[in-house]
């Protein structure tokens, strides 16, 4: 006799679609806080954004003298320069902010200057483990291309869900994609983790993984439109979203256990990414099933086969489920 593990039961009838009252609310007022938190606290854009230069020192002692080393940092006269312990007592990162001077390789000079300065300065009690030098012209373009690439990839979701799908099925899935990318850079904000282009490869990973799993709730969704035409479409939706329940849940929980190791043992280099990560499989799942599937019926989604290129079956009473007042199976 076979063994089989399961984590959600066959037979679920859990009415997800009674919570959208709530749900739609909550992702609103999120929204609108994560604006809010936007313009009030501001994001902590790293050195690809913002240009300057990153130096990340190992102590040659037992242990590395922040204050000493935020002295004699800032008596050099390069402005404002932070200066944090980095993963453990013998490690230092440095921030120097970006050097003004009237031309682009006036400014891409006085950044290598820090560097040789910091060399002179720290050498002899320090290793430098890391230097990274971002110039005005990289930072900007960096920007463009990142912000190029999270448009690019919406569009993209659009135009594949809308030959995929019915319209419906598309603006649903592009205003969930959204949902997400907001929240997570409210994230970002309320966390003040540091913004740079490992963050836009989180965007992009989580869109996809979000986008993953909405595909799969409408592929559902659609399946049973096609096989219950005289239910509620709000049954209908229930019905496909407890069937792929299971697969979300383990791929939710396996994803999420993988991105805990990661924000456990990775380290301070990994650290945003993974706990942004860890937020956007939470989130990613919410709005798959709370946002993605529920809003179908603010959109106006007809039941009775009025999906693409599907032909009309005769519609089956739902397993354990009564029919709507006045339905015949």
């Amino acid at each position: 006799m076979a063994f089989r593990l399961r984590f959600i039961k066959d037979d679920t009838k859990f009415p997800f679609m009674g919570f959208r009252s709530v749900s739609f609310p909550l992702s609103a007022l999120l929204s609108v806080l994560t604006v809010l938190a936007f313009f009030a606290i501001g994001v902590n854009f790293g050195i690809d954004f913002k240009g300057g230069t990153l130096v990340e020192l190992q102590a040659k002692g037992t242990t590395a003298n922040i204050s000493e080393v935020r002295e004699r940092s800032n008596a050099l006269g390069f402005g404002s320069i932070e200066v944090a312990e980095f993963g453990s007592p013998r490690e230092l990162l440095l921030r120097v902010e970006l050097q003004t001077a009237p031309t682009a390789a006036e400014q891409e000079r006085a950044q290598q200057n820090v560097v040789s300065k910091l060399r002179e300065t720290f050498g002899n009690d320090y290793e430098f483990r890391r230097v990274e030098v971002v110039g005005p012209r990289v930072s900007g373009e960096l920007v463009q291309n990142g912000t190029i690439g999270v448009i690019v990839g919406i569009i993209g979701v659009l135009i594949y869900l809308w030959f995929r799908f019915e319209w419906q099925f598309a603006v649903g899935a592009v205003i969930a994609t959204l949902h997400d990318i907001v929240l997570t850079i409210g994230f970002f904000v309320v966390m003040q983790l540091t913004f740079d282009m490992t963050s836009i490869a989180v965007i992009l990973t989580i869109l996809g993984y979000s986008l993953n799993d909405t595909v799969v709730v409408y592929d559902r969704i659609r399946e049973m439109l096609r096989k219950y035409k005289k239910l509620a479409l709000t049954d209908v939706i229930d019905i496909a979203i407890n069937s792929t329940l299971s697969r979300t849940v383990i791929t939710a929980t396996t994803t999420f256990l993988a991105m805990l190791a990661m924000a456990i043992f990775g380290g301070e280099v990994l650290r945003s990414f993974s706990l942004a990560m860890l937020f956007g499989v939470v989130i990613g799942t919410y709005s798959s099933i709370f946002i993605a599937a529920p809003i179908l019926i603010y959109l106006g989604l007809k039941t009775g086969g009025g999906v693409k290129g599907d032909k009309d079956e005769e519609a089956k009473p739902v397993p354990g489920k009564a029919l709507a007042p006045g339905a015949r199976a």
